[in-house]
C-alpha cells in the first residue's frame, strides 16, 4: 500500500471523526484551540490504537486464509463503507454536545473507530508496515477533527453526512482495488 493509498485510507477513515468533531463544534458557544486540540487527539489516538489492537489480532491467523486474504480485505472495507454510507443516507440526526469530559470522548472515540479496527485486520493481510501506517492515520485523523470542530462551530451540521457519505465511497473503491489487483484485473 502506498503513501497515496494510505492517506485515501485514513481521510476515509476519519470521516466518522470528522463528523463528530463537526457536531462538537456546533455545540460549542466560542472554541478554543485547547478543546479542539482535545477532540482530536482522543480521536487520532484511537483512529490510530485500533488499527494497531486490528492488525494484531489479524496476525494470529492471517497464514490460515492466506489464500482468500483480498476478499476478506474486500468485505470488510465494503461492510464498513456500506454502513458508513447508510448512517449518511439516514434521516436520524444525532449530534454531539459539547462534553470533553473522558466518559463522553472515550466513547466516541471508541464509536467512531470500530472500522479502523477492522482494517487493521486487513493490514496484517496486506502485509502493510504498521507502525508507519497507523501513526499516518492518527495525524489525519487529529488534524481533520480538529479541523471538523472549527468547521462545524463556523457553518453547522450541514456537511457532517456528505462527509460520511464519501467516507464510506472511499473505504469500497480501496477494498475494491485491493480485490481486482489480487485478481490480476486491475495493476497499477
Amino acid at each position: 500500500m502506498g503513501l497515496g493509498e494510505l492517506f485515501i485510507l485514513a481521510v476515509g477513515l476519519s470521516m466518522d471523526a470528522f463528523a463528530v468533531a463537526v457536531c462538537k463544534g456546533l455545540a460549542m458557544q466560542r472554541v478554543k484551540f485547547g478543546q479542539a486540540l482535545i477532540v482530536g487527539l482522543w480521536f487520532g489516538v484511537f483512529q490510530a490504537g485500533m488499527p494497531l489492537l486490528g492488525y494484531f489480532l489479524g496476525i494470529q491467523f492471517a497464514h490460515q486464509i492466506q489464500a482468500i486474504d483480498h476478499w476478506v480485505a474486500f468485505g470488510l472495507l465494503l461492510i464498513i463503507g456500506g454502513n458508513m454510507i447508510r448512517e449518511a443516507c439516514s434521516k436520524e440526526e444525532e449530534c454531539a454536545d459539547a462534553a470533553l469530559d473522558v466518559k463522553t470522548m472515550f466513547l466516541m472515540a471508541v464509536a467512531t473507530s470500530i472500522d479502523a479496527l477492522a482494517v487493521g485486520i486487513t493490514f496484517a493481510f496486506l502485509k502493510v508496515q504498521i507502525i508507519p501506517a497507523v501513526s499516518f492515520i492518527g495525524v489525519v485523523t487529529l488534524t481533520l477533527s480538529v479541523l471538523g470542530v472549527y468547521l462545524g462551530n463556523l457553518f453547522g451540521s450541514r456537511y457532517k453526512s456528505k462527509a460520511e457519505f464519501a467516507g464510506g465511497v472511499i473505504l469500497i473503491l480501496i477494498g475494491t482495488k485491493i480485490l481486482l489487483e489480487h485478481l490480476g484485473i486491475l495493476t497499477f
